[in-house]
């Protein structure tokens, strides 16, 4: 007993055995899961391989029923030898073409001797949409698939394929050179048409499994035990001739060598499992706890508590190195910030400044420059020819709709009515100016005792709305939104809802990187003027909130 309480002692019994323990059952208990996964994984695969392979096949005999229908409209307007030598171009496609009169007659073929051979007549009703026939025997041996269609004198195209060829072409993209994969092509009669990999299959398949199912159009996956091993067999039908398309591979083949390493990693890890753990509790209480001290108090400095690093967090020197270096930075990001902003307050009065000398040169020059051109067109157009005047009308029209967007573009550069008025009217006139340019309903209200408040603040005031509200239309799809001005006792609250696909609110510096300086300049005019702003941009309920206390 007196040994248990000894330091190692304990950490072998109560740490070392139990983590050795759960490890060993961790480890073989995901052996199992692994096979699970992996024997799951290969039948998922193989069913889409061998869907693609069938979509393959599928593909090749449409563009072969094509090209034969193609060949029946081609036949009807040129003399059947002429149209078959045409068609050289996707002869090739076929094991034999040939083109038929209304009464069986060969007209013209590819190779004669092989329809000589083959014995092959047309039924006497065909359509004139190529289709298929029931396979027919090939006289080089083995089986064709009759393509069909019929021309407009009542003749006929045949096009034979050849089944192993197409198969070939599609199974050679799934199946690779010593894959242990199997898979076959089979009639819907159980004939085998054709056949990749190593199998005992020579006549019918019908006993296969996954052949009957395909022959009924079913798409899936069984698992077949074969010997002391288990094949994942797949299987699809081949639209539209109804052939079977069955793959099968034992699917332990590719995962064997993995699972044998993953047997041997518990065995690996045991000499260095307390060596770890012993590291592991100095790591735990020498750099981990002063890490996540320190990465808390960081992100509180993230939050502008410039205060918050100064308190020490312990752990190893060059954890309290940089503790330091983070106090230093700091120190001079707190510097750094209040010059920005005391640049950012002149910045923001040296623009409304521009803006103001802007509206004014354009109201008293501009504008009335435009009035008095517009004067003079009017009495142009009356003194003028009708053609004349007709033009000089357009021209007047031009010059009035310009001098209204330069009284908007005034009244956006410096509301007047902001300094004459207040802040109340200016965000209702605000409000209704944004209902037609953006296109969205917005509703301004107004509660308490209306009151002028230092024109600094109502001019911060207005240029928040005006921002949230563009944000609100062009950025956030908003169908509604709102503008509230509240005036309680010392205390005025203006807020801008909508219902818009909001945002993340904690990303406004990355905004800013990347060239939105919105929200971020609101944020900047309500701290030059001692107020505060409030963001929460949830999607349907996104809000942005100026309080301001005087």
């Amino acid at each position: 007993m007196s040994r248990l309480r000894n330091l190692p002692v304990q950490l072998l019994v109560f740490i070392v055995l139990p983590l050795t323990l759960l490890l060993s059952a961790i480890a073989f208990g995901g052996l199992a899961l692994h096979q699970r996964a992996m024997r799951q994984m290969v039948g998922e695969r193989d069913e889409r391989a061998t869907r693609a392979a069938a979509a393959a096949m599928e593909e090749q005999l449409e563009r072969r029923a094509a090209a034969v229908a193609s060949l029946a409209r081609h036949a009807e307007h040129a003399p059947p030898a002429v149209a078959l030598a045409d068609s050289a171009s996707f002869a090739a496609d076929f094991a034999a073409l040939a083109i038929f009169a209304p009464g069986g007659e060969l007209l013209a073929a590819g190779d004669p001797t092989w329809w000589a051979a083959s014995g092959f007549r047309p039924p006497a009703a065909l359509s004139a949409e190529a289709g298929f026939l029931p396979l027919s025997a090939d006289p080089r041996g083995g089986l064709v698939a009759p393509i069909t269609a019929a021309t407009s004198d009542g003749g006929a195209v045949v096009g034979m394929v050849d089944p192993a060829v197409i198969a070939r072409d599609a199974l050679g993209r799934i199946i690779l050179p010593g894959d242990h994969t199997i898979a076959y092509l089979v009639a819907p009669d159980g004939v085998l048409l054709y056949q990749i990999g190593v199998g005992g299959h020579s006549g019918p398949v019908t006993g296969h499994p996954g052949v009957a199912e395909a022959l009924r159009g079913e798409i899936g996956t069984t698992f077949l035990d074969v010997g002391d091993d288990e094949h994942v067999i797949s299987h699809t039908p081949v639209n539209p001739v109804g052939w079977a398309l069955v793959v099968a591979e034992p699917w332990r083949e590719m995962t064997d060598p993995m699972l044998r390493r993953t047997e041997l990693a518990p065995f690996v890890l045991l000499p260095v499992l307390a060596v770890t753990l012993a590291a592991l509790w100095f790591g735990l209480r020498q750099v981990v706890r002063p890490l996540q001290a320190l990465a808390a108090r960081t992100t509180a400095l993230g939050r502008g508590d410039f205060d918050a690093v100064a308190q020490p967090v312990g752990g190893i020197g060059e954890i309290r190195l940089l503790q330091g270096e983070l106090l230093l930075m700091a120190r001079r990001l707190r510097g750094a910030q209040q010059g920005l902003r005391d640049y950012l307050g002149v910045l923001t009065q040296g623009q409304e400044e521009e803006r103001r000398r802007l509206a004014r040169e354009l109201h008293d020059d501009t504008i009335q420059s435009l009035i008095a051109l517009n004067q003079r067109l009017q009495l142009a157009r009356t003194a003028a020819d009708p053609p004349l005047a007709e033009q000089l009308g357009g021209m007047e029209q031009l010059a009035t709709d310009t001098i209204a967007d330069l009284r908007q573009l005034t009244r956006d550069l410096r509301p007047s009515y902001l300094d004459d008025l207040g802040l109340v009217p200016a965000l209702g006139l605000l409000a209704r100016e944004a209902t037609a340019g953006l296109g969205i309903p917005i509703e301004f209200m107004s509660s308490g005792e209306p009151r002028r408040l230092p024109p600094p603040v109502e001019l911060a005031a207005y240029r928040i709305a005006q921002e949230a509200l563009r944000n609100a239309g062009r950025h956030a799809r908003a169908a509604h939104a709102s503008v509230t001005l509240d005036f309680i006792t010392e205390r005025v609250t203006l807020a801008v809802s909508d219902d818009g696909v909001g945002f993340d609110a904690a990303r406004v510096s990355e905004l800013a990187l990347g060239g939105h300086f919105g929200l971020l300049g609101a944020r900047e005019r309500a701290e030059a003027v001692g107020a505060t702003l409030a963001v929460d941009a949830a999607p349907a309920r996104a809000r942005v909130v100026m309080t301001w206390v005087g």
